[in-house]
């Protein structure tokens, strides 16, 4: 009893510290409350590191070891900001470095684990070798007229697929190494000087301390330990006899950009700490200035000016105006071009296959000339416009063309510096009068003869989109020599996305072309033949359209945003219904004249006249011009998991009837005599799209419906089989701003019930003073399932008795709602009335228990006419054990051969998320045992064969209706399509 008594004591304690944190959440985030803010104005600062204290024991070895380069040293110009330019301008990330012999040295420095992926993938994809080397400290105590003191920190490695950008701090060497990952930390010391050699340059010369993994020497693999020693443990080797050289050329342009270095092993051959020589490339960061000067070079490439080129076609208008160099770098620094396969190509395999004038490997070449997932970025782009009169400019560039191999990350591909093969170093000029962007291409590190810079690079910015281009930037690669080794121009894209529409300057300078509307057009007159359902759907059912009372663009805009689908879905042919979702997005691209989205504050025409005071805003407006981007995720839809979409969109039915072009370059090896092609395109494709109805979602399914059909024959290698695909259901834009306010929705529901179920606890405790004799027969169980869902919320923050039925399109409130006053109010006060909830019920049980007391006193000697819950306990949890073995089984019975897993889907990224078929029963079954919380009550009562009634009618009668409020009614108020999502999955999978 004491026992009861110190928890009604902890109740009220809890309950005063809620009121007390309650108020005190207020003084944090009330009505516009400061945040803190810190006082650099941007991001947290960091403990800094601990000092380090550089030392420069070694520069007597140093000038022993680097005398050669001392000895070519010029004498420094006395500078007041050397230490600086020195600590800030010679610093490199993720460079290359390779070592002498390659895979067949004889003594490599860094072993590799390729466990981590399967021998068929090894044998094509190659480890990335990346360096990165920062100066860390100058010491000018040390500093002589040709020589500066210096230290610097080396990082280096093998990779799958990571980034050697970040600098590690420290003082200590590190050796690290797990599968796909190796990674080496060497620290340094030693000199800067400044020499006239090739042009004139400035070197680096270190020793290096690290320790190095030891090899095997008796064993025909040199790293046999790799296969049988914890990676926690390797053999190291201390070793301080490393030279470290890097030249860095004194002048920033085309022919010298590439940083040069070597790194080589001080020891004898004989001793295991001796590696063969190791040449490191990269270039120079963004910090550093470029000089043009290459112009002979881009003219022997460019003129006559503007070289003509092939690649224009299908009265593509060019941009023009003076903002060029801000378009460029702004669409070529977020994502990579696609290269396109040579499909116009009617030469031999051999020729057509050719990355351009780039030297390939094994990753290209098992694109077999289809150049699959190979891309091309543009680093560091350098763009100085030039104005002149009478509105003309013009503008120098300079980049660095990189490819990207298949099995390469795009992002790790960007932040690499090193020069090679893959790289191709590019100077041009762009001119308004053309639009065109000509440059000269330098294959390789270094040098501008006639064997390396042989490329032209054509590129433009288009204005115009239609469905068989919507690239933001095109060009190609071509080459500018005669010789039997040329290869045929290489093209290479950067397809738009939609999300750089969405702003005013990604939408100011373009626009679409429809060309696809009368085919679109007969599609929708062969699909919808006159029917009387139809007719009644339209006067019925509205559909997502135009809205009245705002501007024509804006209303366009809108219901492009209502259109766009980025949502889970599953085929409905499929024999395993909803095993394996696919993620389906559908991107709205123009909508009528408006392409992208419509920012109201921008000026130009029709910004003040709404859409319904206009002449064309007909009946023939109801039906509108569009066109999107669809892309499929998973392996059954490989074959067109992109395509582009042009069609009309009929408001009054909610349907799209589209027209669907797929790229099938890569397939120009048995495509090539394809007649019916449009510009490598396969646009023998017609899409059907059905939106559900905006109004009656309780009555029909709000799901969206597409159907991919080829009108090819069978024996057609582009055929595909038809695709039907039905997406869980969807919320449009208002629909989603309705939910944005659920939560509050949710809560006042919550305190409605909680008072509820409070004011029935109270009545029954009030009745239960007059009526002594019948509360000993109120059973402690049926209380203890009460208390138990309500002290689960309190203790672990889950809310039980509200439980949410998810789904996957529920919209995530934002950051703002989420964090206003309103909803802050509304959570304490749920809190505070499930608090008194359990206490008002702790406090019954409490009354129970003591008046079972007083009973067994007055009858000492008879116990057994003393109501006790002993029984009712196991009679109940037998029952319920039982109850659920049964639902086990007759779910079971009724899946038949279903997999054991449910709730099987892939989302965008591909990754699989699995939920067990007993977990979901076992959570809907605690449901049910919530609801029926009276049982333990009626199996007392016959048990203990009582007349009386010891529950009023108004308390069970009450806490019934609310429990089942709470798991169902509540459930399907408040969360609207979710539980029509729920509903859904249990019909289709039982």
């Amino acid at each position: 009893m004491k026992l009861l008594d110190f928890w009604i004591w902890l109740g009220f304690c809890l309950l005063f510290f809620f009121f007390f944190s309650f108020t005190n959440s207020f003084s944090d985030t009330s009505f516009g409350a400061s945040q803190f803010v810190p006082e650099n104005g941007g991001a947290l600062e960091l403990e800094p590191q601990n000092h380090i204290e550089y030392k420069y024991d070694r520069l007597d070895e140093v000038r022993k070891e680097c005398r050669s380069i001392l000895s070519s040293a010029s004498e420094l110009v006395p500078e007041n900001y050397i230490n600086d330019r020195i600590r800030n301008g010679f610093s490199f990330v993720n460079g290359d470095w390779v070592q002498e012999s390659d895979a067949a040295a004889a003594a490599p420095l860094l072993p590799f684990d390729d466990s981590d992926m399967p021998k068929s993938s090894s044998n094509i994809q190659s480890p990335l070798k990346l360096i990165s080397f920062w100066v860390t400290d100058v010491d000018s105590a040390h500093r002589t007229k040709k020589s500066v003191a210096i230290s610097g920190m080396l990082f280096m490695g093998i990779t799958r697929n990571s980034s050697f950008g970040y600098q590690l701090y420290g003082s200590n060497p590190q050796f690290q190494m797990y599968p796909g990952n190796t990674q080496l930390t060497i620290f340094f010391q030693g000199v800067y000087v400044e020499t006239k050699a090739n042009g004139g340059e400035i070197s680096l010369c270190l020793l290096g301390n690290a320790v190095l993994p030891s090899r095997q020497s008796d064993s025909s693999d040199p790293w046999e330990w790799v296969k049988a020693t914890p990676f926690n443990q390797p053999p190291l080797l201390q070793d301080d006899q490393i030279l470290l050289v890097l030249h860095y050329p004194k002048s920033f342009t085309l022919s010298s950009r590439a940083i040069r270095g070597e790194m080589r092993s001080l020891n004898p051959e004989s001793n295991l700490k001796y590696f063969d020589k190791l040449h490191i490339s990269s270039q120079f960061g963004a910090a550093a200035n470029y000089e043009f000067g290459s112009e002979a070079l881009v003219s022997n490439a460019c003129e006559p000016y503007p070289y003509p080129d092939n690649s224009l076609g299908n009265g593509i208008n060019i941009y023009k105006g003076p903002r060029f160099c801000e378009i460029l770098q702004r669409f070529t620094s977020s994502d990579a071009f696609k290269v396109v396969p040579n499909w116009k190509c009617n030469n031999t395999d051999e020729y057509c296959s050719k990355l351009g004038p780039f030297a390939t490997g094994k990753e290209i070449q098992a694109t077999d000339g289809g150049f699959n997932n190979v891309r091309l970025v543009m680093q560091d782009v350098r763009c100085e416009a030039k104005y002149e009169h009478k509105n003309s400019s013009s503008a120098k560039v300079s980049t660095v063309f990189r490819v990207v191999t298949p099995f390469e990350n795009k992002f790790t591909a960007i932040e690499r510096t090193g020069l090679s093969n893959l790289t191709l170093r590019a100077e041009g000029i762009w001119n308004s009068s053309s639009g065109k962007l000509c440059m000269i291409g330098c294959l390789g590190p270094e040098g501008n003869d006639s064997n390396i810079c042989n490329s032209r690079i054509c590129l433009y910015i288009p204005l115009t989109f239609s469905i068989s281009h919507q690239n933001i930037i095109f060009g190609t690669i071509s080459s500018i020599s005669n010789s039997t080794d040329s290869y045929f121009p290489l093209p290479f894209e950067r397809q738009m996305i939609s999300s750089e529409l969405w702003d005013r300057f990604g939408t100011s300078f373009l626009s679409y072309k429809y060309t696809k509307i009368d085919s679109a057009s007969a599609f929708l007159d062969r699909s919808e033949p006159f029917d009387f359902r139809a007719v009644i759907k339209k006067s019925l059912l509205s559909y997502p359209a135009l809205e009245d009372g705002i501007t024509f663009l804006d209303s366009l805009s809108r219901l492009s945003e209502d259109l766009d689908l980025q949502v889970s879905a599953f085929d409905d042919a499929s024999a395993n219904f909803r095993q394996t979702r696919t993620f389906i997005q559908v991107e709205i691209l123009s909508l009528g004249p408006c392409f992208g989205r419509y920012w109201s504050n921008v000026s130009g025409v029709d910004r003040e006249v709404p859409y319904h005071a206009k002449a064309e805003s007909t009946e023939t407006q109801l039906l509108l011009n569009v066109s999107a981007q669809l892309s499929l995720s998973g392996e059954p839809y490989r074959n067109i998991s992109m395509m582009s979409l042009e069609g009309l969109y009929d408001s009054r039915v909610g349907k799209m009837y589209l027209i669907g072009c797929r790229d099938v370059r890569a397939s120009w090896k048995i495509l090539f005599d394809s007649s019916d092609l449009e510009d490598g395109l396969d646009c023998l494709i017609e899409v059907k799209l059905e939106y559900p109805p905006k109004t009656a979602r309780w009555l029909i399914n709000p799901t969206a419906k597409i159907s991919i059909s080829s009108h090819r024959t069978e024996d057609d290698p582009l055929y595909f089989n038809p695709v039907n695909l039905q997406t869980v259901p969807i919320l449009y834009r208002r629909q989603r701003e309705d939910i944005l306010s659920r939560r509050g929705v949710e809560g006042i529901l919550r305190i409605l019930t909680l008072s509820l179920a409070i004011a029935c606890i109270l009545c029954q405790l009030l009745d239960i003073r007059d009526k002594a004799d019948v509360v000993p027969f109120m059973s402690l169980v049926m209380l203890g399932v009460q208390g138990l869902g309500y002290s689960l919320p309190l203790i672990t923050g889950a809310e039980a008795i509200f439980k949410r039925m998810s789904s996957e399109n529920d919209e995530t409130a934002s950051y703002d709602l989420e964090k206003g006053q309103w909803f802050h109010i509304v959570d304490y006060t749920v809190k505070l009335l499930v608090l008194v909830a359990f206490l008002l019920t702790l406090r019954l049980s409490q009354k129970v228990w003591k008046s079972r007391i007083r009973l067994l006193t007055h009858t000492p000697l008879e116990p057994g006419r003393v109501p006790n819950d002993k029984r009712v306990f196991f009679v109940s949890l037998v029952i319920h054990t039982a109850g659920f073995i049964l639902v086990l089984i007759f779910h079971a019975v009724n899946t038949g051969a279903r997999p054991a897993q449910s709730g099987r889907f892939v989302d965008p990224n591909g990754k699989t998320y699995q939920q067990r078929e007993w977990e979901i029963k076992l959570e809907e079954y605690v449901g049910l045992v919530q609801d029926f919380f009276l049982l333990p009550q009626i199996i007392g009562n016959l048990l203990w064969q009582i007349h009386c009634k010891p529950l009023r009618k108004l308390y069970y009668v009450g806490i019934t209706l609310i429990w089942r409020h709470c798991n169902t009614s509540y459930c399907n108020c408040a969360c609207g399509s979710s539980l029509y999502s729920t509903k859904m999955d249990l019909s289709k999978n039982r």
